[in-house]
């Protein structure tokens, strides 16, 4: 005999969360002017809360026109979080490579000058004005600085092969065949491209310039023999000092440089007066307002003061200095000025 099923009906229980109870009850008997009230305390507090995230969403660009691993690169990376705390904003640090680090440059000419793009720049910046002949913005006028944070020098070095254990001895070797040795640099028209052509034109010698595409490409040159000097920065060399491939000439700056105080400058060699070496430094979009441009500088002097940072950027040879928004732009004046001359003496152009 079939069995008959018996369709089952579905048990419904009722659970109650704790507390729940409570909250119906006090539903009930809540009355409107209060649930009003506490509807506005409700929004009065998110507001609030919306209000601190957003001030915390800033987030400030500092542009570095070159690629990773660059000098620019690391000096940015180096001071990126204690900036950030001390802007209370996001520092985001992006590459923008190209064209001699022109393309970067230009597209922070361009932004809204409202301190949130930056442009961490050297020398080079305005060594540009005057060495590509249709660059779309101008160094000096399209710019304004914020923030001075330190300089580094360059060394001179010279291929074992020359035999040459100073630099007066490198002048001669060079001088007694004018235009028989080569030198490498990062490029047409880099800081060691320039740094070289001004070396060779106070010493009255002749050498032909090999572009490479970076200074390490120039230095590998220098170190398989295969061009006679090379000028670099300071950081980027150190490691070779006790290779015996090389020879350490010079530095190339005013007084003699903390990272190799027993290295003479090029001045004490033998050329009075000659002096090459880069400022590095936050510059932002002309038009920038006074009290933005302030806050940021004080916020980056603030971060120089850090002996953590300044181990950090020692370490990367770079010697840092606070100054204020006026004696920066005053150094980017001079600065301009006698990038022009420099190009003019290195004969250097880009099309």
């Amino acid at each position: 005999m079939p069995t008959r099923r018996i369709p089952s009906r579905p048990i419904r229980s009722r659970l109650i969360p704790s507390g729940a109870a409570h909250s119906e009850t006090s539903d009930r008997t809540r009355s409107p002017a209060r649930r009003a009230v506490l509807l506005a305390l409700t929004a009065a507090l998110a507001g609030a809360g919306l209000g601190t995230a957003h001030a915390e969403q800033r987030v400030i660009r500092i542009v570095v026109p070159y690629g990773t691993g660059a000098v620019q690169d690391t000096i940015a990376r180096a001071i990126s979080d204690e900036l950030g705390h001390a802007l209370n904003a996001s520092i985001v640090v992006e590459n923008r490579a190209g064209a001699g680090g022109t393309v970067g440059t230009a597209q922070v000419a361009r932004a809204t000058p409202d301190g949130n793009t930056l442009v961490l720049a050297a020398a080079s910046h305005h060594i540009a004005g005057y060495l590509y002949k249709n660059l779309n913005y101008d160094p000096y006028k399209d710019f304004t600085g914020v923030a001075y944070l330190g300089n580094t020098g360059y060394i001179i070095l010279a291929s074992a092969a020359l035999k040459a254990a100073n630099t007066a001895e490198f002048i001669q070797a060079v001088k007694a065949k004018p235009g028989a040795y080569d030198y490498a640099s990062a490029g047409n028209g880099s800081a060691s491209h320039l740094g070289m052509a001004s070396f060779l034109t106070a010493a009255g010698a002749q050498m032909q310039h090999i572009p490479m595409k970076s200074t390490g490409d120039a230095v590998t040159e220098l170190l398989a023999g295969r061009v006679a000097a090379v000028t670099a920065a300071t950081i980027g060399v150190t490691g070779y000092r006790n290779d015996p491939r090389v020879v350490f000439l010079a530095y190339t700056g005013k007084q003699r440089s903390r990272f190799a105080p027993d290295l003479p400058t090029v001045a004490e060699s033998g050329l009075p007066g000659y002096a090459f070496d880069s400022w590095l430094g936050l510059l932002a979009p002309a038009g920038i307002a006074p009290a933005e441009r302030d806050k940021i500088n004080a916020a980056v002097n603030k971060v120089l003061a850090d002996p953590k940072v300044q181990t950090r950027l020692a370490s990367l040879g770079v010697e840092a200095e606070a100054k204020s928004p006026a004696q920066f732009q005053d150094l980017l004046k001079a600065d301009w000025d006698a990038a022009g001359k420099l190009v003019t003496a290195s004969g250097a152009r880009v099309e």
